[in-house]
């Protein structure tokens, strides 16, 4: 069975299922996607997610503010709502946060100060806290270790080996995306097999970045078995100890000891 530990199911294409998100859901789960976590990237995506959760036992969400959002809407995510919302049980993580250059450079100073008090609530709900990163790197890893947070996962991993160590070394879990089934990601790959096995995760992104064979199409849960695929040939493990060994590991970050 297979986690999708970050899909954004307000934004999937849902034309093949004549617009029902559920047929999509139910989709995943047919091809043995036991569980999925369903990624905010605004302040009112938990509306609809809380929502869709109900019907679905297997489903998770996160709440919370992506930096590449206006820095007026990151400056409602104050730390005690972002509290307030991660009280639901269906929401089981905060973000999807972090620091983001590649896409704006306009508000750096409120991306830090919003990153940080995603971490802030993280620590008092006891929830991980799941983080964007694109080339803002060493800025997201000094945030990390300034803020003392050890809960939490580095979603969509593109990174170099020093980066994954040092969320590693804070106690992160690294979640991998298509990209890493890409032809050209054989660098990723390269650092996918020095990361711990208990400290890998898969995800979707859903509805961006499907992975080989769908690669340059709309991207959706069902396709999360194809992540496993492409790190099962990088730990030259079989395909259902990845499944297996990624659900505990999802497991582990949802309950820690």
């Amino acid at each position: 069975m297979f986690v999708d530990t970050h899909c954004h199911l307000t934004l999937l294409d849902l034309s093949p299922y004549d617009g029902d998100i559920d047929l999509a859901i139910q989709a995943a789960k047919d091809v043995g996607v036991s569980k999925m976590m369903s990624i905010s990237v605004n302040l009112d995506d938990h509306i609809e997610l809380s929502r869709i959760a109900i019907r679905h036992p297997e489903l998770g969400y996160s709440v919370g503010v992506h930096p590449c959002e206006d820095a007026t809407v990151m400056a409602r995510a104050t730390t005690e709502y972002l509290v307030e919302l991660a009280q639901a049980e269906k929401a089981w993580a905060l973000g999807e946060t972090g620091l983001d250059y590649f896409h704006s450079t306009d508000f750096i100073a409120e991306q830090k100060e919003c990153f940080a008090r995603h971490i802030q609530a993280s620590k008092i709900v006891k929830k991980p806290v799941v983080v964007h990163t694109r080339s803002a790197k060493q800025d997201t890893v000094d945030i990390i270790r300034a803020e003392g947070s050890e809960h939490g996962i580095l979603h969509c991993f593109t990174e170099d080996w020093e980066t994954a160590k040092a969320v590693l070394d804070c106690g992160y879990y690294i979640s991998f995306s298509g990209i890493v089934s890409f032809k050209n990601a054989q660098d990723l790959r390269d650092v996918a097999k020095q990361v711990p096995l208990d400290r890998i995760l898969i995800e979707t992104d859903s509805p961006y970045l499907a992975p080989v064979p769908y690669r340059g199409k709309s991207n959706e849960p069902k396709y999360v078995p194809y992540v496993a695929k492409a790190l099962s040939d990088v730990y030259d493990k079989r395909l259902e100890e990845i499944a297996f060994i990624t659900t505990q590991n999802f497991e582990n970050l949802l309950n820690p000891q």
